[in-house]
């Protein structure tokens, strides 16, 4: 059993908590670190909402959720009733005045405590919940707020959020959270690079072909049509989680540990994000949008009979880009980045792909594939390294490809906690290492609105794509008309 490093004592308040994020994620995370002790005694979890429950039926309801996403192998009624005993609930008007004076003395009970504020609601309601827990003097040295993806849908937005935002509580007190930055192998990339000189002295131009990062969902927009309508692939995926993902996989070495050395990494590799001109879009960008297909061996809907519309939507429910960096490191090394809904199976990984040798002593006829790390970052996470080696048995040299896997769960035998579990504690301790600056959240959208704008510009209908297919035939040519193949394994 690892050593848990244990928290102080808090109050989280949990804005927006009888929404889905809070029963499908915040629930069952902040369960897992109450069984697994992490959670001290005096610790409260008070949930706000506009509904008028009282503390029993919001209990009834979070006992639900946990039913729904927690095993049964994980849930025992003693646990969860122990749990249950640290949720109260407020029903409180984020944008209104309802509500507040009631969240003020349950709070002014323990004015010391940790206070995060984690909203889990709507973007629009961040500056006046921000408003309202200043008016009624609930921030102090000790509070953080907890901004959930999306910040906005462009940089104007972005901008008008963090100012809001800004204006209640100082930047070292707001937690801007990326999920995907609490997952266990994004973490490792760092261990990977860092403390291993074997990676780190490969990591560069001279030895790396390119790069790939796939982020596939097989579901389609679930019950979010109305919000993804207005936002799309590009928006919700790609400006936020694959781009982080890339900063961390070729940053530079920060002098430490610390949130802001490592933020200051990553925000240089969003500023070297080379910008593709308004011509260039066509050719290195590919927008799809799923209709009617299957996806394992089950019929499933187009994206238009899933929002219910019979008019044509321009949002898109896939994209492709082929992006370069401006340093030194990867000067002429493409990285391909794709995400989408519908598609074949989900998975997220990142591919580093070695170049392959100038000269080999062996026949052409034999297979000679380059070495390839593949960074699985879900559904099973682990690390694995592409050699070649000779096939058993005698009749000559016969080589293949294979896997040095390292699956982690197997590895180190212990279930590993979803993202939001560590994420959620980091906060109470007051570590934002894994959480976004203001500079990195604007630097990201800046290069985002170059694209978007282009496609306003040139309004083209997203290409078509059968759900449970690759995407659109245009996102096969965008990698194989420079000579390489995207990385789609089975299983």
């Amino acid at each position: 059993m690892p050593k848990i490093i244990p928290v102080a004592s808090f109050d989280a308040v949990v804005f927006g908590a009888t929404g889905d994020l809070t029963m499908r994620k915040l629930l069952p995370a902040l369960y897992y670190r109450f069984r697994d002790r992490q959670i001290p005694d005096d610790s409260r979890i008070i949930a706000a909402a506009r509904s008028p429950y009282d503390d029993a039926e919001y209990r009834a309801l979070a006992a639900a959720a946990l039913e729904r996403h927690v095993p049964a192998a994980d849930r025992d009624p003693e646990t969860v009733a122990g749990f249950l005993g640290h949720v109260s609930y407020v029903a409180v008007d984020g944008a209104g005045r309802g509500g507040w004076d009631d969240l003020a003395r349950l709070l002014g009970e323990r004015p010391d405590q940790v206070r995060p504020y984690y909203l889990a609601t709507s973007p629009g309601l961040y500056g006046a919940i921000c408003r309202n827990l200043s008016a009624h003097g609930l921030i102090g040295e000790r509070s953080r707020v907890v901004l959930e993806k999306p910040i906005g849908h462009d940089l104007a937005s972005a901008r008008a959020i963090n100012d809001q935002v800004g204006q209640v509580f100082p930047e070292n007190q707001i937690f801007r959270i990326d999920h995907y930055l609490g997952k266990e192998t994004v973490q490792n990339l760092l261990a990977l690079r860092f403390a291993n000189t074997i990676f780190e002295r490969l990591w560069n131009a001279d030895v790396i072909d390119h790069v790939q990062i796939t982020v596939a969902e097989t579901v389609g927009v679930e019950g979010r049509g109305g919000y993804y309508d207005t936002s799309g692939a590009l928006r919700d995926m790609l400006q936020n989680h694959m781009l982080q993902l890339l900063c961390l996989l070729t940053m530079e070495s920060p002098l430490n540990l610390d949130a802001d050395a490592v933020r200051d990494e990553k925000l240089k590799v969003l500023r070297a994000l080379k910008p593709i001109p308004p011509h260039d879009v066509p050719a290195r960008t590919v927008r799809g949008q799923y209709v009617a297909g299957a996806v394992g061996g089950q019929p499933v809907s187009g994206y238009l009979a899933d929002l219910g519309n019979e008019r044509p939507s321009l949002t898109e429910t896939f994209v492709a880009l082929k992006l370069e960096l401006m340093t030194p490191r990867w000067a002429g090394v493409p990285f391909y980045l794709r995400t989408g809904k519908r598609l074949p199976q989900k998975m997220s990984e990142i591919v580093v792909q070695f170049r392959s040798s100038p000269f080999s002593i062996f026949p052409d006829d034999f297979a000679r594939e380059p070495n390839r790390l593949v960074i699985r970052l879900q559904p099973q996470e682990g690390i694995k390294l592409e050699v070649m080696t000779k096939e058993p048995g005698p009749g000559g040299m016969r080589l293949r490809a294979t896997g040095l896997d390292i699956s982690f769960e197997e590895t180190f035998n212990q279930r590993y906690p979803d993202a939001y579990e560590r994420l959620l504690m980091d906060v109470v301790r007051g570590n934002a290492t894994l959480f976004m600056r203001r500079d990195e959240v604007e630097a990201a959208w800046a290069w985002a609105d170059t694209l978007l704008q282009a496609w306003t510009e040139r309004p083209e209908p997203p290409r078509p794509y059968p759900a449970g297919t690759w995407g659109p035939t245009a996102a096969i040519a965008l990698i194989e008309r420079d000579g390489r193949t995207w990385h789609e394994e089975v299983g």
